[in-house]
């Protein structure tokens, strides 16, 4: 009796060794906390390191390792705490004053402060970049205290908007920049995020890791290491859906959509987007700098077969600029339809009876849907004469020949998806159609002084009075719509696909393809 249980004892010390040597073994190779997401994302994971002028694809590695004062919920239509946890407005709107967060700190080690709040947001305005115009209302930033922060505008603005901006109202560590300005462009970051740059491959990948001592604290089952890759292939990203190497994709052609929603590991969720599609036209070049010739091309645009077939019905028809869901949405704009006896008789009037004319539109290269939208477009122009090149390019590619100084060298139609920067209308009538000394998203080339102070009023206007704000936006596509310096295409829905472990993702419309890791799961 007493051997064998000896035995037994032996026995038992031999496998709590081996156990606990295969163990050791495992964590030196791969710790057993690790929670490892891969999102297959469609382009570059961003287009600039410096958070102050990122405005692009970058707004999903932004998101994740900085922070901003608020955040918006647009289904709630809720200002939502973030660095600041409360504030309040003069009756006129121009002081706004922030009670900040206590106990955050940067990724650097040093601490959250007013301060840092004062100089992330100075040091926004003076770059002047991006979307630093959110920001152009604020005269002055006061420091009342360590966590209290005030902002004194020259005009009423919706600040509150402002601070949740899904861009340029980032907030940063000054540790590093006050002697170099140029840190983040060395590829360096440091906010106060859930995430922390590990690494990056530049136009391919992004390597994001928890920040141990992020504010909001972590539990045993959220994600601690993000992979944003760049994968241009549609049946690649299916592909590592289906084999689970990624955790989230978006942007796969309807075909696969609706083929994925049978397999039993993958998730397909359908949500509602503040996205849209725009083909704008280059307003400085012949014949397109004649309007009448723009609206042809408005009449001449097959838009319900470019909603069923290249996007399998996944959206809407937009009317005018300002998508479905957002305020500042007007249903009851006029829309251009599918005609082509009516884009003959305005061609005709424009002076090109025959056509007789060549056009250039570049697109986004692994976009099926925009490229889909032109091909099918391409076949309606040619019954009118009209000879559309379609050329596909990488998104760096495709902007630098937007902005050449010369418009007979730049592309005559600049296809691209619009989302919002700032959570209201102005975001979606500023930066595509407001005048511009310097070619930035104007990509029409857009110029004129009655919208433009349209605009610019209904947006102070918003800080005092959102009904009217949004009656003015309205008023202001139709000017838009008259004068079409872009098509309105579609407002899409957003779909992601997921494998079925990947849980707790809500996407925000306001932040769109931005995956706010830290909310999410991996069971």
């Amino acid at each position: 009796m007493c051997q064998s249980r000896k035995a037994l004892y032996v026995f038992m010390g031999i496998l709590i060794v081996l156990s606990l040597a295969l163990s050791g073994c495992a964590r030196e190779q791969a710790p057993a906390e690790t929670r490892y997401a891969l999102y297959a994302y469609n382009s570059e994971p961003l287009t600039n390191w410096d958070p102050a002028i990122e405005f692009s694809n970058g707004i999903h590695v932004m998101n994740n390792i900085y922070e901003q004062l608020l955040r918006y919920d647009p289904e709630r239509d809720e200002i939502i705490p973030l660095l600041a946890t409360e504030y309040d407005v003069s009756e006129d709107g121009l002081t706004w004053t922030f009670k900040l967060r206590q106990g955050v700190k940067f990724h650097d080690g040093s601490d959250f402060n007013a301060e840092a709040v004062k100089f992330s947001i100075e040091r926004t305005m003076r770059l002047g970049s991006g979307a630093a115009y959110i920001w152009d209302a604020v005269e002055k930033i006061n420091v009342i205290d360590d966590y209290t922060v005030e902002f004194q505008l020259t005009y009423p603005s919706p600040l509150d908007l402002v601070a949740a901006t899904g861009y340029a109202a980032f907030i940063y560590s000054p540790k590093e920049l006050r002697d170099n300005d140029d840190w983040f462009q060395a590829g360096n970051a440091s906010g106060t995020g859930p995430y922390k740059l590990k690494s990056y491959v530049w136009g391919d990948e992004v390597v994001l890791e928890k920040f141990d001592d992020y504010w909001g604290g972590w539990a045993d089952n959220q994600i601690t290491t993000v992979v944003i890759k760049k994968i241009g292939e549609p049946a690649t990203r299916r592909q590592l859906i289906e084999t689970g190497e990624a955790s989230v994709t978006h942007e796969l052609p309807f075909s696969d959509v609706n083929a994925l929603m049978d397999n039993p590991d993958v998730v397909v969720g359908v949500y509602p987007s503040f996205q849209n599609l725009l083909a704008t036209f280059n307003t400085e070049k012949e014949p397109l700098d004649n309007v009448l010739v723009r609206q042809a091309l408005s009449y001449a645009f097959p838009y319900d077969d470019v909603i069923d077939f290249t996007i399998g019905g996944y959206a809407s028809q937009s009317k005018g600029a300002v998508p479905v869901g957002m305020w500042g949405h007007g249903e009851d704009l006029y829309q251009y339809s599918y005609n082509l006896d009516k884009a003959k008789e305005l061609l005709t009037e424009a002076g090109y009876p025959e056509g007789g004319f060549s056009l250039l539109a570049t697109y986004l290269s692994g976009d099926e849907a925009e490229k889909g939208a032109m091909e099918l477009y391409k076949a309606e122009l040619a019954k009118l004469n009209i000879d559309l090149e379609i050329r596909g390019m990488p998104w760096d590619s495709q902007w630098d020949l937007a902005r050449n100084p010369d418009p007979r060298q730049r592309q005559d139609i600049f296809v691209f998806y619009w989302w919002p920067d700032l959570p209201s209308p102005y975001s979606f009538l500023y930066s595509p159609f407001h005048s511009e000394d310097e070619i930035f998203f104007n990509l029409a080339y857009y110029k004129n002084p009655e919208f433009d102070e349209m605009i610019d009023a209904a947006n102070e206007l918003t800080a005092l009075d959102r009904e009217k704000a949004e009656a003015m936006f309205i008023d202001a596509q139709n000017i838009l719509i008259a004068d079409a310096p872009s098509l309105f295409i579609y407002d899409k829905e957003y779909i992601w696909v997921t494998t079925k472990n990947f849980t707790g993702f809500k996407p925000n419309p306001a932040y769109p393809t931005v995956i706010f890791f830290y909310e999410a799961t991996l069971e």
